[in-house]
C-alpha cells in the first residue's frame, strides 16, 4: 500500500508543477488572462507542499519525482496539447519510471 500511495503523491505533486507552469504559458504565449498566475501561484505552492510530504530524504524524492514529473508531461502532451506520444516519447518516460522505481523503492539497509 506504501508504494501505491507514494505513486499518487508523485502524480499529484506533478500535475500541481504542471498546472503552475502551464498556466503563465497561457498567459505568456496563448494570450490568456493575467489572472492565471494567481493560480499558477497557487498550484506551484501546493507543489513544493507536496514535496515535502514524502517519506524519504528530500534528494532521493527529488531524484525520483524527476522521473514521474517526465511520464506525466508526456501523458499532458497527448491529453492536453493533443500529440499523440511517439514511441520514443513512450519508451523514455518507461525507462524514467523505471529509475523512479528503482530509487524509491530498492531495499535500504537502516
Amino acid at each position: 500500500m506504501t508504494e501505491l500511495k507514494t505513486l499518487m503523491l508523485f502524480l499529484f505533486t506533478a500535475l500541481a508543477e504542471i498546472l503552475g507552469c502551464y498556466l503563465p504559458y497561457l498567459w505568456l504565449r496563448e494570450g490568456k488572462s493575467i489572472w492565471l498566475l494567481f493560480p499558477a501561484a497557487i498550484c506551484l505552492a501546493i507543489f513544493a507542499w507536496l514535496l515535502s510530504l514524502h517519506p524519504t530524504a528530500s534528494g532521493r524524492v527529488y531524484a525520483a519525482y524527476g522521473g514521474v514529473y517526465i511520464f506525466a508531461a508526456i501523458f499532458w502532451l497527448w491529453l492536453v496539447d493533443g500529440i499523440r506520444p511517439t514511441f520514443w516519447d513512450l519508451l523514455g518516460a518507461s525507462v524514467a519510471i523505471a529509475g523512479m522505481c528503482i530509487i524509491m523503492f530498492a531495499p535500504r539497509h537502516t
